[in-house]
């Protein structure tokens, strides 16, 4: 029988089903990549922000999905990891913290798509238009870039999540392993026509744009590398390009795997593991990709291990 309880502060969260013998085992997995992921992405970060030769429009810019990572993954795996060493009914969240969570994931989500869109514009620019990169992509390009990316995703996060906190709530049971939209708007017995008419308008209108000018650059920096004699600069450019689209096709592949096990309510435990796998996978390969397929970022690595060995 449904619990019922109106406007209640107090949530259950389901989680993931563990047994006793693959608690421990689980937690050390998922405390392991997390701190993989931190040390990873601040990495990234420190090395691009104190090294002169990698402050260049595309790292800058990689840092904010290192940034990015860094932040969803903070606001979901800790949680995850005290709530595996607890019974279920124990798993309880304040109402408010579960709203944070919810933007935070959804934030996490847009700006994957939003930041991975610019980056496929510089990319786009430094091909196809070599001689006027610098003039375009200038230090003020990359703020405003930047900013429309991050602002993109709180404007919209903002208005989604507005109209599912207008509701009324009736349950207090959610059925995931972390709070996002839907989980919210679940708990209410009201209408939510339009909160769904938003949220799925939201989506298609990400995917749309975001999947659009992915195609869109990347067929005009083909036919810009098929036109080009220069095979030097055609390699470099395939190797950059690689790069962004294998990390572009990570963040879809995790997205698409979990929206399409959340219209399946049989396979309800794949869902959840797909729904942390979605934060955990492209935070733990994001910095490990780009770190080895970036020539400047091998050489900053290589340099200052050289340094240390000296020391």
């Amino acid at each position: 029988m449904e619990n019922y309880s109106y406007n209640s502060l107090t949530l259950q969260l389901e989680g993931l089903t563990v047994t006793t013998t693959s608690q421990y085992p689980v937690f050390i997995l998922l405390l392991s990549v997390y701190v993989f992921i931190l040390i990873a992405n601040v990495g990234i970060m420190v090395l691009i922000w104190t090294q002169r030769s990698l402050q260049q429009p595309m790292y800058l810019l990689f840092c904010n999905l290192s940034i990015n990572d860094v932040m969803g993954n903070t606001l979901l795996v800790p949680r995850l990891l005290a709530d595996i060493l607890v019974p279920p009914s124990e798993r309880l969240i304040h109402y408010y913290e579960c709203v944070i969570q919810a933007f935070t994931t959804h934030m996490f989500c847009t700006n994957s798509h939003t930041l991975l869109m610019i980056m496929a514009f510089d990319r786009y620019v430094a091909i196809c238009n070599p001689l006027r990169y610098s003039a375009i992509m200038t230090g003020k390009m990359v703020i405003k870039l930047t900013v429309s990316a991050w602002g993109v995703g709180f404007v919209f996060v903002g208005i989604l999540l507005g109209l599912t906190l207008r509701l009324n709530r009736c349950r207090t049971l959610i059925t995931n392993p972390y709070c996002d939209n839907a989980s919210l708007f679940k708990l209410s017995c009201e209408n939510v026509f339009i909160t769904n008419v938003y949220g799925l308008s939201y989506t298609a209108v990400l995917l749309s744009s975001s999947v659009g000018s992915i195609i869109l650059t990347y067929s005009k920096i083909t036919v810009a590398c098929l036109t080009n004699k220069n095979k030097s600069l055609n390699s470099k450019a395939l190797k950059t390009c690689s790069t962004h689209l294998c990390l572009y096709l990570i963040m879809l592949v995790s997205g698409m795997v979990f929206v399409i096990l959340h219209r399946l309510p049989e396979y309800a435990e794949h869902r959840k593991i797909s729904a942390i796998l979605f934060h955990i996978v492209p935070g733990s390969l994001n910095p490990v990709i780009y770190g080895l397929q970036s020539q400047e970022i091998h050489k900053c690595l290589c340099f200052k291990g050289c340094l240390n060995q000296k020391k």
